[in-house]
């Protein structure tokens, strides 16, 4: 008799980045592999996340890559935070099609520690598959385009366009 292997190790996510002052939650699905590497919210290169929050605000100077505590202050003082659906999955890569066996973060858990809240985001279709969960939550939830290099059919400046919208409704522009 043959078993399987699992090739897909068991993977932890990262802890939320938020503080009570956090006004906006963006929701990722699962941070990829170099993010995991790093322990950093997108950390991959090709990920526009972090040069689209710059788009947003551009009067005040984002710290640089090598400064990620710095760069997730600069974040949370302009009341927006940071988590995934996902606290845990089986991977391999780092595509959302490749998530199995997910295990959802505790988001309702997390709504005590930001009394401020007054919206969610979902970074991307995999995130956005759990809305139903987060609009139980009580507020409104909205979907953005990935910021994620695999998101190649949105050009940045549209990404950063529905990006606008959103965290303009949140009250952070």
């Amino acid at each position: 008799m043959e078993f399987a292997v699992n090739e897909s190790p068991r993977l932890q996510g990262l802890p939320p980045q938020v503080t009570a002052q956090t006004r906006m939650l963006v929701l990722g699905s699962f941070p990829g592999v170099a993010s995991l590497s790093r322990q950093q919210y997108y950390a991959h290169p090709q990920n526009a996340f972090w040069r689209l929050l710059q788009a947003l605000w551009p009067a005040s100077p984002m710290p640089a890559a090598d400064a990620y505590p710095q760069r997730v202050a600069w974040m949370l003082d302009k009341g927006l935070g940071l988590w995934d659906v996902y606290a845990s999955c089986e991977r391999k890569g780092s595509l959302d099609s490749a998530i199995r066996e997910p295990q959802v973060n505790d988001l309702a858990g997390l709504l005590a520690r930001c009394p401020e809240l007054r919206l969610m985001a979902h970074n991307g279709g995999e995130s956005f598959r759990h809305a139903r969960v987060t609009r139980a939550l009580g507020l409104p939830v909205y979907r953005l385009p990935s910021t994620s290099p695999a998101n190649a059919s949105w050009s940045f400046e549209r990404k950063v366009a529905a990006w606008r919208e959103v965290v303009t409704a949140a009250g952070l522009l």
